[in-house]
Protein backbone atom coordinates (compact mmCIF):
# COMPACT_ATOMS: atom_id res chain seq x y z
CA UNK A 1 0.00 0.00 0.00
CA UNK A 2 1.25 3.37 -0.83
CA UNK A 3 1.70 6.69 1.24
CA UNK A 4 -1.08 8.45 1.00
CA UNK A 5 -0.18 11.52 -1.92
CA UNK A 6 -2.01 13.97 0.05
CA UNK A 7 1.25 14.25 2.42
CA UNK A 8 3.08 17.87 1.50
CA UNK A 9 7.01 17.50 0.42
CA UNK A 10 9.78 18.02 -1.70
CA UNK A 11 10.91 15.36 -4.52
CA UNK A 12 14.36 14.55 -6.24
CA UNK A 13 14.60 12.79 -9.33
CA UNK A 14 18.37 13.02 -8.87
CA UNK A 15 19.28 11.68 -5.38
CA UNK A 16 22.36 13.76 -5.78
CA UNK A 17 20.65 17.49 -5.73
CA UNK A 18 18.89 15.72 -2.39
CA UNK A 19 22.35 15.29 -1.04
CA UNK A 20 23.87 18.94 -2.17
CA UNK A 21 20.30 20.89 -0.96
CA UNK A 22 20.70 18.70 2.91
CA UNK A 23 24.25 18.13 3.48
CA UNK A 24 25.76 21.60 4.23
CA UNK A 25 23.39 21.96 7.07
CA UNK A 26 21.01 19.29 7.89
CA UNK A 27 19.27 21.16 10.39
CA UNK A 28 18.70 24.25 8.43
CA UNK A 29 17.45 22.39 5.73
CA UNK A 30 15.07 20.31 8.03
CA UNK A 31 13.76 23.76 9.49
CA UNK A 32 12.90 25.10 5.87
CA UNK A 33 11.26 22.26 4.83
CA UNK A 34 8.78 22.03 8.00
CA UNK A 35 8.25 26.05 7.54
CA UNK A 36 7.28 25.37 3.47
CA UNK A 37 5.46 21.97 3.83
CA UNK A 38 4.00 21.60 7.33
CA UNK A 39 4.96 19.24 10.68
CA UNK A 40 4.06 16.14 8.53
CA UNK A 41 6.02 15.96 5.31
CA UNK A 42 7.56 13.43 2.84
CA UNK A 43 10.29 13.52 0.73
CA UNK A 44 10.50 11.48 -2.61
CA UNK A 45 13.66 10.96 -3.43
CA UNK A 46 14.42 8.05 -6.88
CA UNK A 47 15.33 4.78 -5.46
CA UNK A 48 14.70 5.06 -1.72
CA UNK A 49 11.73 4.17 0.50
CA UNK A 50 9.39 7.35 1.65
CA UNK A 51 11.37 9.51 3.89
CA UNK A 52 8.78 11.17 6.26
CA UNK A 53 9.79 13.96 8.88
CA UNK A 54 7.31 14.39 12.06
CA UNK A 55 8.15 17.09 14.91
CA UNK A 56 4.46 17.20 16.54
CA UNK A 57 4.55 15.68 20.57
CA UNK A 58 1.88 13.39 19.79
CA UNK A 59 3.32 11.67 16.66
CA UNK A 60 6.56 11.24 18.23
CA UNK A 61 4.86 9.83 21.23
CA UNK A 62 3.06 7.39 18.69
CA UNK A 63 6.52 6.30 16.85
CA UNK A 64 8.53 6.26 19.83
CA UNK A 65 6.23 4.74 22.74
CA UNK A 66 2.53 3.65 21.58
CA UNK A 67 3.38 1.39 18.62
CA UNK A 68 7.33 1.46 18.94
CA UNK A 69 7.80 -2.44 18.27
CA UNK A 70 6.74 -1.32 14.36
CA UNK A 71 9.81 0.75 14.44
CA UNK A 72 13.40 -0.77 14.57
CA UNK A 73 16.28 1.81 14.09
CA UNK A 74 16.75 1.03 10.39
CA UNK A 75 19.21 0.63 7.65
CA UNK A 76 20.43 4.57 8.04
CA UNK A 77 21.84 3.58 11.59
CA UNK A 78 22.97 -0.02 10.61
CA UNK A 79 25.59 2.32 8.64
CA UNK A 80 27.07 3.22 11.57
CA UNK A 81 27.79 0.16 12.95
CA UNK A 82 31.48 -0.19 11.53
CA UNK A 83 32.08 1.63 14.48
CA UNK A 84 29.98 1.01 17.21
CA UNK A 85 29.21 -2.69 16.41
CA UNK A 86 26.25 -3.99 17.42
CA UNK A 87 26.06 -2.05 20.89
CA UNK A 88 23.07 -0.92 22.81
CA UNK A 89 22.44 2.06 20.39
CA UNK A 90 22.47 0.15 17.43
CA UNK A 91 21.05 -3.16 18.51
CA UNK A 92 17.41 -4.61 17.87
CA UNK A 93 15.23 -7.12 19.41
CA UNK A 94 16.21 -9.93 22.03
CA UNK A 95 19.70 -8.95 21.78
CA UNK A 96 19.01 -5.40 23.10
CA UNK A 97 16.85 -6.50 25.46
CA UNK A 98 19.43 -8.96 27.02
CA UNK A 99 21.75 -6.25 26.80
CA UNK A 100 19.77 -3.07 28.07
CA UNK A 101 18.66 -5.55 30.72
CA UNK A 102 22.58 -6.47 31.56
CA UNK A 103 23.24 -2.69 31.83
CA UNK A 104 20.38 -1.28 33.55
CA UNK A 105 21.47 -2.06 37.07
CA UNK A 106 24.51 -0.06 36.23
CA UNK A 107 22.30 3.18 35.94
CA UNK A 108 20.13 2.83 38.95
CA UNK A 109 19.64 6.62 40.46
CA UNK A 110 21.43 5.32 44.06
CA UNK A 111 24.28 3.90 42.07
CA UNK A 112 24.52 7.02 40.06
CA UNK A 113 24.16 9.22 43.05
CA UNK A 114 27.18 7.15 44.02
CA UNK A 115 29.32 8.66 40.96
CA UNK A 116 29.33 12.29 42.87
CA UNK A 117 32.28 12.37 44.90
CA UNK A 118 33.96 10.74 41.67
CA UNK A 119 32.60 13.60 39.19
CA UNK A 120 33.90 16.70 41.80
CA UNK A 121 37.11 15.11 41.74
CA UNK A 122 37.49 14.63 38.64
CA UNK A 123 36.24 18.04 38.02
CA UNK A 124 38.67 20.25 40.59
CA UNK A 125 41.53 18.79 38.57
CA UNK A 126 40.31 19.89 35.41
CA UNK A 127 39.75 23.28 37.30
CA UNK A 128 43.20 23.43 38.58
CA UNK A 129 44.70 23.00 35.21
CA UNK A 130 42.34 25.74 33.70
CA UNK A 131 43.17 27.84 36.33
CA UNK A 132 47.24 27.22 35.46
CA UNK A 133 45.99 27.94 31.68
CA UNK A 134 43.92 30.49 32.44
CA UNK A 135 46.92 32.89 34.97
CA UNK A 136 49.22 31.67 31.40
CA UNK A 137 46.54 34.10 29.63
CA UNK A 138 45.87 31.11 27.59
CA UNK A 139 42.66 30.79 25.63
CA UNK A 140 40.61 27.31 26.06
CA UNK A 141 38.61 25.21 23.46
CA UNK A 142 35.87 24.39 25.88
CA UNK A 143 34.55 21.97 23.83
CA UNK A 144 38.85 20.22 23.73
CA UNK A 145 38.34 20.35 27.82
CA UNK A 146 35.19 19.29 28.52
CA UNK A 147 35.57 16.07 26.18
CA UNK A 148 39.01 15.59 28.43
CA UNK A 149 37.19 15.92 31.41
CA UNK A 150 34.23 13.85 30.87
CA UNK A 151 36.17 11.04 29.01
CA UNK A 152 37.79 10.58 32.64
CA UNK A 153 34.06 10.52 34.66
CA UNK A 154 33.22 7.77 31.95
CA UNK A 155 36.44 5.79 32.22
CA UNK A 156 36.18 5.70 35.85
CA UNK A 157 32.55 5.48 36.74
CA UNK A 158 31.59 2.84 34.16
CA UNK A 159 35.14 0.64 33.56
CA UNK A 160 36.79 1.79 37.17
CA UNK A 161 39.74 3.07 34.94
CA UNK A 162 41.50 6.28 34.01
CA UNK A 163 40.40 7.36 30.43
CA UNK A 164 42.32 10.92 30.75
CA UNK A 165 45.64 9.71 29.38
CA UNK A 166 43.71 8.60 26.26
CA UNK A 167 41.96 11.93 25.28
CA UNK A 168 44.81 12.85 23.08
CA UNK A 169 43.68 9.65 20.96
CA UNK A 170 40.18 9.45 21.75
CA UNK A 171 39.82 13.23 20.26
CA UNK A 172 40.76 13.58 16.76
CA UNK A 173 39.90 9.53 16.43
CA UNK A 174 36.14 10.15 17.41
CA UNK A 175 35.74 13.51 14.65
CA UNK A 176 36.86 11.97 12.33
CA UNK A 177 34.52 9.02 12.84
CA UNK A 178 31.93 11.54 13.23
CA UNK A 179 32.56 13.24 10.08
CA UNK A 180 32.81 10.12 7.98
CA UNK A 181 29.99 8.47 9.85
CA UNK A 182 27.54 11.54 9.04
CA UNK A 183 28.55 11.37 5.57
CA UNK A 184 27.45 7.78 5.58
CA UNK A 185 23.99 8.68 6.95
CA UNK A 186 23.25 11.39 5.03
CA UNK A 187 23.85 10.01 1.67
CA UNK A 188 21.46 8.29 -0.16
CA UNK A 189 23.59 5.40 -1.06
CA UNK A 190 26.40 4.48 0.83
CA UNK A 191 29.89 2.73 -1.23
CA UNK A 192 30.79 -0.90 0.57
CA UNK A 193 33.36 -0.43 3.30
CA UNK A 194 35.85 -2.95 1.17
CA UNK A 195 36.25 -0.50 -1.54
CA UNK A 196 39.30 1.33 -0.69
CA UNK A 197 38.29 5.41 -1.13
CA UNK A 198 39.72 7.91 0.84
CA UNK A 199 36.75 8.50 3.23
CA UNK A 200 36.70 4.54 3.60
CA UNK A 201 40.59 4.73 4.72
CA UNK A 202 40.24 7.62 7.12
CA UNK A 203 37.39 5.95 9.05
CA UNK A 204 39.66 2.43 9.32
CA UNK A 205 42.17 4.53 10.73
CA UNK A 206 39.87 6.25 13.15
CA UNK A 207 37.91 2.59 13.88
CA UNK A 208 41.47 1.10 14.91
CA UNK A 209 42.49 4.01 17.17
CA UNK A 210 39.17 3.97 19.18
CA UNK A 211 39.48 0.18 19.14
CA UNK A 212 43.01 0.10 20.54
CA UNK A 213 41.16 2.11 23.14
CA UNK A 214 38.63 -0.18 24.30
CA UNK A 215 40.36 -3.27 23.47
CA UNK A 216 43.04 -1.35 26.72
CA UNK A 217 39.97 -0.68 28.62
CA UNK A 218 38.99 -4.46 28.47
CA UNK A 219 42.37 -5.63 28.92
CA UNK A 220 43.33 -3.48 31.84
CA UNK A 221 40.00 -4.05 33.21
CA UNK A 222 40.64 -7.87 33.23
CA UNK A 223 43.72 -7.77 34.80
CA UNK A 224 41.89 -6.24 38.19
CA UNK A 225 41.21 -9.67 40.33
CA UNK A 226 37.95 -9.79 42.41
CA UNK A 227 34.43 -7.92 40.92
CA UNK A 228 34.16 -4.56 40.61
CA UNK A 229 30.62 -2.05 40.93
CA UNK A 230 31.27 -0.64 37.53
CA UNK A 231 29.64 -1.40 34.08
CA UNK A 232 32.26 -3.38 32.64
CA UNK A 233 32.44 -5.91 35.42
CA UNK A 234 28.63 -6.31 35.06
CA UNK A 235 28.79 -7.25 31.76
CA UNK A 236 32.20 -8.88 31.66
CA UNK A 237 30.67 -11.09 34.76
CA UNK A 238 27.28 -11.61 32.91
CA UNK A 239 25.97 -14.75 31.68
CA UNK A 240 23.16 -16.15 29.65
CA UNK A 241 20.35 -17.96 31.99
CA UNK A 242 19.83 -20.61 29.03
CA UNK A 243 23.44 -21.28 27.89
CA UNK A 244 25.31 -19.92 30.81
CA UNK A 245 27.72 -18.39 28.30
CA UNK A 246 28.92 -14.89 28.86
CA UNK A 247 29.58 -11.87 26.38
CA UNK A 248 32.06 -12.61 23.44
CA UNK A 249 34.81 -9.66 23.19
CA UNK A 250 33.22 -8.78 20.04
CA UNK A 251 30.34 -7.92 22.06
CA UNK A 252 32.42 -6.38 25.17
CA UNK A 253 33.91 -4.45 22.50
CA UNK A 254 30.91 -2.84 20.92
CA UNK A 255 29.57 -2.08 24.28
CA UNK A 256 32.14 -0.21 25.46
CA UNK A 257 32.55 1.17 22.22
CA UNK A 258 28.99 2.74 22.64
CA UNK A 259 29.49 3.77 26.09
CA UNK A 260 32.99 5.32 25.65
CA UNK A 261 31.78 7.59 22.75
CA UNK A 262 28.26 8.47 23.62
CA UNK A 263 28.88 8.27 27.35
CA UNK A 264 31.42 11.32 26.83
CA UNK A 265 30.52 12.99 23.56
CA UNK A 266 27.04 14.12 24.87
CA UNK A 267 27.94 15.56 28.14
CA UNK A 268 30.77 17.57 26.60
CA UNK A 269 28.78 18.94 23.75
CA UNK A 270 26.09 20.36 26.49
CA UNK A 271 28.67 21.79 28.68
CA UNK A 272 29.95 23.41 25.86
CA UNK A 273 26.95 25.01 24.07
CA UNK A 274 26.12 25.71 28.10
CA UNK A 275 28.79 27.85 28.70
CA UNK A 276 28.44 29.70 24.99
CA UNK A 277 24.94 30.76 26.13
CA UNK A 278 25.92 31.71 29.38
CA UNK A 279 28.32 33.77 27.82
CA UNK A 280 25.84 35.24 25.30
CA UNK A 281 23.63 35.93 28.11
CA UNK A 282 25.55 37.71 31.24
CA UNK A 283 21.60 38.03 33.30
CA UNK A 284 21.39 34.36 32.90
CA UNK A 285 24.75 33.61 34.15
CA UNK A 286 24.83 36.18 37.23
CA UNK A 287 21.81 34.41 38.96
CA UNK A 288 23.49 31.23 38.41
CA UNK A 289 26.91 31.90 40.63
CA UNK A 290 24.57 33.48 42.56
CA UNK A 291 23.04 30.31 43.38
CA UNK A 292 25.94 28.00 43.24
CA UNK A 293 27.65 30.84 46.14
CA UNK A 294 24.96 30.62 47.97
CA UNK A 295 24.46 26.77 47.82
CA UNK A 296 28.16 25.55 47.76
CA UNK A 297 30.36 28.45 49.39
CA UNK A 298 33.37 27.20 50.19
CA UNK A 299 32.75 23.90 50.98
CA UNK A 300 33.03 20.59 49.13
CA UNK A 301 29.75 19.54 46.63
CA UNK A 302 28.26 16.74 47.40
CA UNK A 303 25.09 15.06 45.85
CA UNK A 304 22.93 16.64 48.58
CA UNK A 305 23.77 19.87 46.98
CA UNK A 306 22.32 19.17 43.71
CA UNK A 307 18.54 19.20 44.73
CA UNK A 308 19.50 23.38 45.94
CA UNK A 309 21.03 24.23 42.32
CA UNK A 310 17.26 23.83 40.89
CA UNK A 311 18.57 27.34 37.89
CA UNK A 312 21.93 25.15 37.68
CA UNK A 313 19.59 22.25 36.33
CA UNK A 314 17.41 24.30 34.54
CA UNK A 315 20.40 25.69 32.65
CA UNK A 316 21.04 22.42 31.44
CA UNK A 317 17.80 21.25 30.49
CA UNK A 318 17.28 24.38 28.30
CA UNK A 319 20.92 23.99 26.99
CA UNK A 320 19.61 20.31 25.76
CA UNK A 321 16.56 22.20 24.52
CA UNK A 322 18.48 24.76 22.18
CA UNK A 323 21.33 22.06 20.94
CA UNK A 324 19.82 18.09 21.77
CA UNK A 325 23.00 16.24 21.94
CA UNK A 326 21.19 14.27 19.04
CA UNK A 327 18.92 16.81 17.08
CA UNK A 328 17.24 13.88 15.31
CA UNK A 329 16.38 10.09 15.94
CA UNK A 330 15.51 8.11 12.58
CA UNK A 331 13.37 4.96 12.52
CA UNK A 332 12.11 2.96 9.73
CA UNK A 333 8.62 1.21 9.26
CA UNK A 334 8.08 -2.82 9.93
CA UNK A 335 4.64 -2.90 8.86
CA UNK A 336 2.33 -0.04 7.62
CA UNK A 337 1.37 2.25 10.05
CA UNK A 338 -1.07 5.50 9.89
CA UNK A 339 -0.20 8.22 12.05
CA UNK A 340 -3.19 10.53 12.26
CA UNK A 341 -4.03 9.92 8.70
CA UNK A 342 -1.05 9.67 7.04
CA UNK A 343 -0.10 6.09 6.00
CA UNK A 344 3.30 4.80 6.91
CA UNK A 345 4.56 2.16 4.05
CA UNK A 346 6.24 -0.65 5.24
CA UNK A 347 10.40 0.07 5.05
CA UNK A 348 9.88 3.69 5.11
CA UNK A 349 11.92 5.92 6.93
CA UNK A 350 10.61 8.01 9.25
CA UNK A 351 12.80 11.05 11.18
CA UNK A 352 11.88 12.78 14.34
CA UNK A 353 13.75 15.89 14.63
CA UNK A 354 14.24 17.11 18.45
CA UNK A 355 15.85 20.21 17.40
CA UNK A 356 12.74 21.34 15.61
CA UNK A 357 10.34 20.00 17.83
CA UNK A 358 12.38 22.04 20.68
CA UNK A 359 11.54 25.08 18.38
CA UNK A 360 7.84 25.01 18.01
CA UNK A 361 6.60 28.63 18.84
CA UNK A 362 3.65 26.92 20.12
CA UNK A 363 5.31 24.54 22.42
CA UNK A 364 8.07 27.03 23.38
CA UNK A 365 6.94 30.82 23.51
CA UNK A 366 10.17 32.54 21.75
CA UNK A 367 11.22 29.45 20.80
CA UNK A 368 15.15 31.07 19.94
CA UNK A 369 15.39 32.97 23.61
CA UNK A 370 17.71 31.37 25.72
CA UNK A 371 15.02 30.60 29.04
CA UNK A 372 16.34 28.67 31.43
CA UNK A 373 12.99 29.50 33.88
CA UNK A 374 10.45 27.37 31.55
CA UNK A 375 11.25 24.57 33.33
CA UNK A 376 9.88 25.87 36.11
CA UNK A 377 7.12 23.97 37.59
CA UNK A 378 4.86 25.66 37.09
CA UNK A 379 5.63 26.96 33.14
CA UNK A 380 6.34 23.23 32.75
CA UNK A 381 2.94 21.58 34.21
CA UNK A 382 0.86 22.13 30.50
CA UNK A 383 3.68 21.15 27.68
CA UNK A 384 2.95 18.16 26.28
CA UNK A 385 5.47 15.04 27.41
CA UNK A 386 6.86 14.57 24.45
CA UNK A 387 7.29 18.03 23.71
CA UNK A 388 11.24 17.99 25.08
CA UNK A 389 13.24 14.70 23.51
CA UNK A 390 17.04 15.54 24.14
CA UNK A 391 17.84 11.69 24.71
CA UNK A 392 15.07 10.20 22.86
CA UNK A 393 11.79 8.84 24.77
CA UNK A 394 10.26 5.46 24.55
CA UNK A 395 11.71 2.20 25.64
CA UNK A 396 15.18 2.88 23.98
CA UNK A 397 15.46 6.13 25.86
CA UNK A 398 19.18 6.94 26.94
CA UNK A 399 19.85 4.70 29.49
CA UNK A 400 22.65 7.20 30.75
CA UNK A 401 20.63 9.89 30.56
CA UNK A 402 20.36 11.08 34.40
CA UNK A 403 24.17 10.05 35.09
CA UNK A 404 24.73 12.86 32.10
CA UNK A 405 22.54 15.40 33.93
CA UNK A 406 24.10 14.80 37.35
CA UNK A 407 27.44 15.62 35.55
CA UNK A 408 26.66 18.56 33.47
CA UNK A 409 25.38 19.89 36.79
CA UNK A 410 28.38 19.04 38.99
CA UNK A 411 30.30 20.55 36.47
CA UNK A 412 28.71 23.55 35.76
CA UNK A 413 28.22 24.54 39.12
CA UNK A 414 31.88 24.22 40.14
CA UNK A 415 33.17 26.08 37.06
CA UNK A 416 31.05 29.04 38.00
CA UNK A 417 32.31 28.94 41.79
CA UNK A 418 35.71 29.36 40.40
CA UNK A 419 35.82 30.89 37.55
CA UNK A 420 34.41 33.39 35.09
CA UNK A 421 34.45 33.45 31.15
CA UNK A 422 34.44 35.06 27.87
CA UNK A 423 34.65 34.50 24.29
CA UNK A 424 37.85 35.08 22.26
CA UNK A 425 37.33 37.61 19.84
CA UNK A 426 37.57 36.36 16.54
CA UNK A 427 36.46 32.66 17.61
CA UNK A 428 33.31 32.47 16.26
CA UNK A 429 30.76 29.92 17.43
CA UNK A 430 28.55 27.68 14.65
CA UNK A 431 26.95 24.33 14.76
CA UNK A 432 27.28 21.78 12.90
CA UNK A 433 25.91 17.91 12.40
CA UNK A 434 28.32 15.17 13.16
CA UNK A 435 25.45 13.03 14.45
CA UNK A 436 25.86 14.74 17.28
CA UNK A 437 25.28 18.68 17.40
CA UNK A 438 28.74 20.39 17.97
CA UNK A 439 30.75 23.81 18.12
CA UNK A 440 31.75 23.58 14.63
CA UNK A 441 35.26 24.90 15.77
CA UNK A 442 35.26 24.64 19.34
CA UNK A 443 33.90 26.98 22.29
CA UNK A 444 36.84 28.91 22.77
CA UNK A 445 37.06 31.14 25.93
CA UNK A 446 39.56 32.93 28.45
CA UNK A 447 38.93 32.27 32.07
CA UNK A 448 39.48 34.41 35.12
CA UNK A 449 39.17 34.10 38.56
CA UNK A 450 35.56 34.98 39.99
CA UNK A 451 36.72 36.37 43.08
CA UNK A 452 39.60 38.37 41.91
CA UNK A 453 37.26 39.80 39.19
CA UNK A 454 34.26 40.60 42.31
CA UNK A 455 37.40 42.29 44.39
CA UNK A 456 38.44 44.21 41.57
Amino acid sequence: MSASPATPGPTYRNPLSFVSEARPDPLAYTMRMMRTYGDVLRLRIWGLPPIFMLSRPEHIRHVLQENSRNYTKGELVAKIKVVLGEGLFTSEGDLWRRQRRLAQPAFHRQRIQGFADLMVEATDIALCRWQERSRAGDAIDVMEEMSRLTLTVVGRALFGIDLGDQAGTVGPALLIALEELTRRVLSPFSLPMALPTLAHLRLRRATRELDRVVFDIIERRGAIHGEGADLLSMLMAARDADTGEGMSSRQLRDEVMTFVLAGHETTAVTLAWALHLLARNPDVEERLRAEVHATLGDGRMGVADLGQLGLTRRVIEETLRLYPPVPALQRQAIAMDDIDGTTIPPRAFVFLCPYATHRNAELWPEPERFDPDRFLPERAQDRPRFAYLPFGAGPRVCIGNEFALMEAQIVLAMLLRRFRFEPVAGRPVESEVRLTLRPKSGVWMRFTDAESRSAA
